[in-house]
């Protein structure tokens, strides 16, 4: 039998798309492209934004439409977070709770074709899922997925309903999964979760102790973070990441807002000063390092005043890149019920202003690596031209006739072409 998958989302569904196609392919179905009819297709849902679920039920249509005999299995945060939904298009739904058991559940519905529906809630003793990934469509970068859940209950955010509270990997398992991935020839391993940042939390690990697990594993050549909240690295987790000679500096830090009173509003955990004191302290400890973002507009109550402390703070950064978006009610949350609402025109107007200042900041960081010699990871080859990414995640282009993909190499940065960079190999 054939079966497909379809992931909206971050990286950890991504991840976890991975290992339910793993499980399948293990047990005798032949895994498909989406686009391929198959006998089965399992989407993995998020639910980060009201547009992420309009997204997912237009998926289960589509599927419908054309292929009214495929089995439909939901799973992911979507159905996690909102169990009491309808999904007349979804012949099983399971919460993030229920995963592991979707192949179970999907041979139950071929045995007896009768609606299922298995969403259990998180508990507050809930253990690490235990699971570990073998392949991935890139064939340079893996992902390892080493924490879950979220206790920060910012006020615009389902996921910590969708997700639980938080657990971690063992550092044993995070270890033997990182030595496999590098025998299957994965020269780069990203480590990502929920709050990632979290990582250890309630025992006495913390995520650095995570990265300086696979540093140690022979085979891995570089070490990635995925998103994190900024306020838990502490200055000495700083250092020790600095120290790592395969440690990757490029942070993602989500800001969401540069100014403190929309942070109070928002529930975040720091101020802009505290923000900035911790990207100073990477950039003091890291020779080039990469500082990214995302910021929100138009969140609930934030005026042109609160806007423009956001947008001067972003300036002030000079983010490597940014991700920009608009404040999108979110039901369930504390902040959909706040008064004073911001007007979707002005939020588009906001958002505007905020990616052409972000955008000059892109500019001016990928100017200031013209004349800089860095190792870059060649991930594609096409028409003469690889393509890959130096340690702090600068895009860059390479002609060369040879396939260089999967081969570091030291690039001579020469000159910046839209949102990349152009150099020559130095041999």
């Amino acid at each position: 039998m054939k079966v497909s998958f379809y992931t909206l989302g971050c990286k950890v569904n991504q991840y976890e798309t991975q290992i339910m196609s793993q499980m399948f392919s293990q047990n005798g179905y032949e895994v498909v492209d989406f686009e391929t009819p198959a006998d089965v297709c399992v989407v993995n849902s998020c639910t980060v934004t009201s547009s992420s679920d309009r997204k997912t039920r237009q998926i289960l249509r589509k599927i419908k439409t054309q292929n009214p005999k495929t089995v439909v299995c939901l799973t992911g945060c979507m159905p996690q977070a909102f169990p009491k939904l309808s999904f007349e298009n979804a012949d099983i739904v399971l919460g993030n709770t229920s995963r592991k058991d979707v192949l179970e559940k999907v041979g139950q519905f071929l045995k007896t074709p009768a609606k299922i529906k298995d969403i259990k809630d998180h508990t507050k003793d809930e253990e690490f899922e235990r699971m570990c990934a073998d392949a991935f469509l890139e064939r340079t970068r893996a992902t390892i997925k080493i924490e879950d859940g979220c206790d920060r209950f910012c006020t615009y955010c389902i996921i910590p309903y969708a997700r639980g509270r938080i657990r971690s990997k063992l550092l044993e398992d995070i270890k033997k999964e990182a030595q496999n991935l590098s025998l299957k020839g994965y020269s780069e391993v990203v480590l990502v979760g929920i709050n990632l940042s979290s990582y250890g939390k309630n025992t006495p690990l913390r995520l650095i102790d995570a990265i300086e697990t696979v540093c140690e594993v022979e085979g891995v050549k570089r070490v990635r973070l995925g998103s994190l909240e900024p306020e838990l690295l502490t200055d000495d987790d700083i250092h020790r990441m600095s120290k790592l000679e395969k440690f990757c500096p490029q942070f993602h830090l989500s800001l969401q807002s540069g100014c403190d009173e929309t942070l109070k509003r928002m529930n975040r955990h720091y101020t802009a000063e505290e923000y900035k004191r911790i990207v100073e302290n990477i950039r003091k400890h890291f020779d080039n390092p990469a500082i990214t973002t995302d910021i929100m507009v138009g969140f609930a109550g934030e005026t042109d005043e609160e806007f423009n402390k956001s947008l001067e703070f972003a300036k002030e950064i000079g983010f490597a890149k940014a991700h920009i978006f608009c404040y999108s009610r979110r039901e369930g949350t504390i902040a959909a019920k706040m008064p004073n609402q911001v007007e979707e025109s002005v939020k588009k107007k906001r958002s505007a202003e905020l990616i052409k200042a972000t955008d000059r900041s892109r500019n001016e960081f990928l100017s200031s690596q013209i004349g800089t010699v860095a190792d870059v990871l060649f991930e594609t080859a096409e028409h003469g031209v690889n393509h890959g990414y130096t340690k702090n995640y600068t895009p860059v282009f390479v002609e060369d006739e040879r396939d260089l993909k999967g081969k570091i190499l030291k690039v001579k940065i020469t000159k910046v072409k839209n949102d990349y960079c152009i150099g020559q190999l130095e041999e």
